[in-house]
């Protein structure tokens, strides 16, 4: 690949609100149609299974996006009242159109911008948040939060992936960086790639936020693409993954990295699939006192 190719930029990356998109109405039918049945539902699923029944439940979801996995959350706990929170008024103009479809369902959604919100303190029997990102600050606040909206005995579940995750693309950036003596990217892919957690950091991360009984799940997957272009352009990598990725590696808006990521997919698995890891881990705490 040559000084030119890498300098071929890929489409515009959507604009962000602190690393997550801000999704206008496009945004979040894309969102619900397709990042959801193929990507969030590997981490909705197994919060699903981790989460404890109880009556009266109150939940909320914290960064709820368009709402998933929310009726699942109302089937699993009959009777729960859930509150979902993001940052995007389109994603939760969505969210709401799918619980109003589901009449035993009740419901609330409000816009927040940022944690905390202004939900009250000791409020809620269960706290969820799907796909925190790899941030230590952002797991901060997520876990913070939810110690300071459960009641006693009340459940975080957290699910998000885990180290390992996204490991083929850390690889192709470490290359980048040796081949173009970018040391700005080569000294920061180290620290991203460590600064995600295992499942057991997750769960060490709750008992230092003040949880109890600690349960932790773990699933290696992965998601295949039809090379570099398919990977690019998918809503999984536009919506989530290549925002998170920028922000954890402090890009702004240079292109020059991700695109050698997209010629450098294309190059190595010409004859191939695209299959990213994906490392699913679950942590789930209670509050206790």
């Amino acid at each position: 690949m040559s000084a030119e190719q890498v300098g071929a930029a890929p489409q515009k990356p959507p604009a962000v609100i602190r690393g997550r998109v801000r999704l206008g109405p496009s945004e979040a039918a894309v969102f619900e149609t397709f990042v959801v049945p193929r990507y969030l539902s590997l981490f909705g699923e197994l919060a699903l299974e981790m989460m404890v029944e109880s009556e009266d439940a109150q939940v909320v979801h914290l960064h709820c996006r368009t709402g998933y996995p929310d009726r699942g959350v109302a089937m699993k706990l009959s009777g729960a009242h859930l509150v979902g929170v993001d940052g995007s008024a389109a994603a939760l103009e969505l969210a709401r159109a799918k619980a109003a479809t589901m009449p035993d369902m009740v419901s609330q959604y409000w816009l927040a911008q940022e944690l905390p919100t202004s939900l009250p303190t000791s409020a809620f029997s269960h706290a969820l948040a799907l796909h925190p990102l790899g941030t230590q600050e952002d797991r901060n606040e997520v876990l913070g939060e939810c110690a300071r909206l459960l009641a006693a005995n009340g459940q975080a579940v957290i699910a998000m992936p885990v180290r390992g995750s996204f490991q083929e693309l850390l690889d192709l950036l470490r290359e980048y960086a040796l081949k173009y003596d970018d040391n700005a990217v080569g000294n920061a892919v180290d620290p991203v790639e460590l600064a995600r957690p295992t499942a057991e950091m997750l769960g060490r991360e709750l008992e230092g936020a003040g949880f109890d009984f600690i349960e932790l799940a773990f699933r290696r997957t992965s998601i295949r693409f039809q090379g570099g272009r398919d990977f690019f352009e998918d809503p999984i990598s536009r919506l989530v993954i290549l925002p998170e990725l920028r922000l954890e590696l402090a890009l702004g808006d240079r292109e020059e990295p991700l695109t050698y990521v997209r010629e450098a997919i294309d190059t190595y698995w010409s004859d191939g699939n695209f299959d990213l890891t994906v490392n699913v881990g679950c942590a789930t705490g209670r509050r206790i006192g």
